[in-house]
């Protein structure tokens, strides 16, 4: 079961490229380019006489610089925050008096109505004009006798 087995092996085939031949040292031909025009695919010629064929890429132009403000943006955005807040602080102070102030008047009309109440019943009350029902005795020189009023 453990017994190495052998198989038969081919040998083994090594490809090696051919090597390059060094190139002259001169510089490769440029292709002629019109003025002020840059065509749409540009070719060069190396010295070993291979063409590479590509698209010509405009140089990449830095981002323009923006002037910075003088103050900065979250210094602004503080600064309205602080403005917000300072409004919001007087508007409650604001709602805080208005609803002390409506308490207090709503006070003072329970106070005014129950004045009002109070005196229309002492008018009803103690007034002598209004009062139809019984008989009015005047006393002057009264005997009482036994339990017995003769006036």
């Amino acid at each position: 079961m453990n017994e190495p087995t052998t198989r038969p092996t081919a040998p083994l085939v090594v490809h090696q490229p051919p090597p390059v031949a060094p190139a002259a040292m001169h510089a490769a031909p440029i292709v002629p380019v019109q003025p002020g025009h840059i065509p749409a695919v540009a070719s060069v010629v190396l010295p070993d006489g291979r063409v590479v064929t590509g698209y010509a890429v405009a140089p990449a132009q830095p981002a323009p610089v923006t002037a910075k403000p003088a103050v900065s943006r979250t210094a602004v955005n503080i600064a309205l925050g602080g403005v917000g807040f300072l409004a919001v602080c007087g508007g409650l102070l604001l709602l805080t008096s208005f609803i002390a102030a409506l308490t207090a008047f709503i006070g003072q009309l329970i106070i005014l109505a129950a004045v009002i109440f109070g005196g229309w019943i002492a008018v009803q009350l103690f007034s002598t004009s209004g009062h139809q029902g019984g008989t009015t005795v005047n006393i002057r020189k009264a005997v009482i006798k036994r339990n017995h009023f003769h006036g």
